[in-house]
């Protein structure tokens, strides 16, 4: 396989405590077998579960219709950007929204009448999203989450937040919301006359209370160099996000498809949660990293940040266990 500079796959000296995941050259055939490459129809028992190599407008046409509970969508942003080895250069809305098009509008297909749709995006893209979801999907709601990382800028505001626009085919879908509750430390601790904790629970780790979720996402934590889902791809999307997603918007056995899977997350997820999944990714070095992921998940099944059924505030666990 060939590697540039920028591969996952290169090889780089890891300090001891640096647990970014990484794929040794002896792996790579293995891997490489796992993956899938579709150029002409097929039917859904022969892609669920697997990575299917190639550009995603190139692979959809040959999908089955009517298959997709949830889909993940994470294109590439209107950025300047250099990417693997690919650069891509900032357009005018016009120009992205016709983009946008011509990704989403292909996989109105794929969907089931009771499917969900998210589609990332930052705030650059909204007036682009608004129009081509309003298109062809019913919007329900934009997210916005906290991508705390960096140390900020000084000519202009930090941009530490990104929008997922939630969708859905029809009036009809899933939407499990006791599934996806946050875990909040709770400052004033009112209570009923007789003394009982009023909406709120306390133990031995403290007082909290598990809230219903809103549209603003604060508890989520970028992947970096010490958390073992850590890749070496540039917009890796954290598992505890996905965990949230799937959740919501799927039940056990519903297929999750992720048309930019990049180094995994979605698959991964899906797979830990009991989905099936269908990944499409262009580039060979992230799927054999998404590959190495999804062996992983066989036997390691816990998601950072989500623990006994409740998502918990960024970094709570390790002091509520204190």
């Amino acid at each position: 396989m060939h590697q540039n500079a920028n591969s996952p796959s290169a090889s780089k000296i890891k300090a001891p405590r640096n647990k970014t995941l990484t794929l040794h050259h002896t792996e790579e055939n293995d891997f490489r077998r796992r993956l899938r490459a579709v150029s002409s129809k097929v039917r859904l028992t022969e892609i669920v579960n697997t990575t299917i190599l190639g550009n995603m407008i190139e692979v959809v046409p040959y999908l089955p219709n009517n298959f997709v509970d949830l889909l993940f969508l994470d294109p590439p942003y209107n950025l300047n950007k250099s990417f693997n080895g690919r650069k891509f250069s900032y357009r005018t809305s016009d120009e992205y929204e016709s983009l946008l098009d011509n990704w989403v509008g292909p996989l109105v297909r794929l969907l089931k009448q009771t499917a969900s749709v998210y589609i990332c995006a930052d705030w650059r893209s909204a007036g682009a999203l608004y129009n081509v979801c309003s298109k062809y999907l019913k919007i329900q709601n934009r997210i916005t989450w906290e991508r705390e990382k960096g140390r900020g800028a000084k000519a202009n505001w930090k941009n530490c937040a990104e929008d997922i626009w939630y969708c859905t085919v029809s009036n009809e879908f899933t939407f499990n919301s006791g599934d996806v509750k946050v875990r909040r430390t709770v400052i004033a601790p009112y209570r009923h006359v007789n003394g009982s904790p009023k909406d709120w629970s306390k133990d031995s780790n403290g007082s909290y209370r598990d809230t219903y979720p809103s549209n603003i996402w604060t508890d989520i934590t970028i992947p970096f160099w010490s958390m073992p889902e850590n890749t070496e791809h540039p917009t890796q999307k954290p598992e505890k996000l996905l965990a949230k997603i799937i959740l919501a918007s799927s039940n056990e056995n519903n297929i999750v498809l992720d048309p930019f899977l990049g180094s995994g997350t979605t698959s991964v997820v899906a797979k830990k949660l009991g989905r099936g999944y269908v990944g499409i990714e262009r580039e060979l070095d992230y799927c054999l990293l998404a590959e190495k992921r999804l062996k992983l998940a066989e036997s390691e099944k816990r998601i950072q940040g989500f623990e006994k059924g409740v998502f918990w505030e960024r970094n709570s666990i390790k002091r509520q266990k204190k």
